[in-house]
């Protein structure tokens, strides 16, 4: 429980301090939690995150896929969950981010763009840098998450850290 509810701490924090568009750790906390929170907690976790947050940066159209994107990547993170290795969790934050990059630009394609094919085209080649940044945070913020609880574990056998453990 304290795990999670530092990763909550961390992530709604994360979205208020000042940072590139898209770079964040939401993504990585969410395929982290998915991996080694209770089932509970690891879909609980991000979307509270994304609720708490955005009540105060401001609703938009685009929440459905928001939301449910980042629901997507704690789904994700129980599948690297059956087998924590490093190729997993790194196959784990692509997905997650590709995920992301797919169904929240086609919902804001859906809300802010012509519904035509030339409309979907420049959504998405518009997207490309914003994509840069989430593809670069999943992945750092996954390296630095998975690596140091994974360290920290090895090191502290009977710590708060061993009721998260699912083994």
């Amino acid at each position: 429980m304290v795990l999670a509810i530092g990763l909550l701490v961390i992530g709604i924090l994360s979205r208020f301090i000042p940072h590139a568009p898209n770079f964040t750790p939401v993504l990585a906390l969410a395929l982290f939690g998915g991996a080694y929170l209770r089932r509970s907690h690891a879909i609980f976790l991000p979307l509270f995150l994304m609720i708490v947050s955005d009540v105060f940066l401001g609703l938009h159209a685009t929440i459905p896929f928001t939301w449910g994107s980042v629901l997507v990547c704690s789904l994700i993170g129980l599948w690297v969950r059956k087998n924590r290795t490093p190729v997993r969790m790194l196959g784990g934050a692509f997905m997650s981010a590709i995920f992301f990059f797919m169904v929240t630009n086609f919902g804001s394609w859906l809300a802010y763009y012509p519904q035509t094919a030339a409309g979907l085209k420049e959504c998405y080649i518009l997207a490309v840098p914003f994509f840069r940044a989430t593809l670069v945070s999943t992945l750092g913020y996954s390296l630095v998450l998975f690596g140091a609880y994974e360290i920290i574990a090895r090191r502290v056998k009977d710590t708060a850290l061993a009721p998260v453990l699912l083994q």
